[in-house]
């Protein structure tokens, strides 16, 4: 794969909702076209939209731009909210279009507790951390689960591979 060092990424937010425990898992739809039929957590793209038509927080800046990209996808994609976000780890996944995403991936609690599902998703469950080893997640989802059940038992946060 050939990279130019002037390519601009996507950027996606992604998160682990965590309720009496265990966390929640969605089934991607068998016709999506990156990782189709696995299981991951909610997230999405951050597009122009979801921060240019809103108020600048100073002069130049807008603030909490992937914190309320990954409410809005939560909301979307199970119906939920979503309160006292945390940070887990990111990643850069390179699409099939060779375009790199910067995922950040983030961990809340979630508000509400009724799941719809959108169309993209097929099947929804909370699992423990033992019980995500039975399910097919897309490679790295389970290491982000490690890492913030460790941080919820140990209030320390580990790196992904550690």
């Amino acid at each position: 794969m050939k990279y130019d060092k002037n390519q601009v990424h996507y950027v996606t937010a992604t998160a682990i909702l965590v309720k009496d425990g265990k966390f929640l898992i969605v089934k991607r739809a068998d016709w999506e076209k990156a990782f189709p039929g696995k299981w991951t957590v909610p997230g999405g793209k951050l597009e122009v939209l979801d921060y240019a038509l809103r108020n600048k927080d100073t002069s130049a800046h807008w603030y909490n731009v992937v914190e309320d990209l990954v409410k809005k996808e939560v909301e979307e994609e199970v119906g939920l909210g979503i309160k006292n976000l945390g940070y887990v780890t990111s990643l850069v996944y390179v699409r099939s279009d060779n375009i790199p995403s910067l995922i950040v991936s983030l961990w809340g609690e979630p508000v509400g507790d009724e799941i719809k599902l959108c169309s993209a998703l097929t099947e929804f469950k909370w699992v423990s951390l033992e019980d995500a080893k039975e399910c097919d997640l897309i490679e790295g989802i389970y290491e982000e689960l490690e890492i913030l059940e460790k941080k919820l038992k140990t209030g320390n946060m580990g790196r992904w591979g550690n």
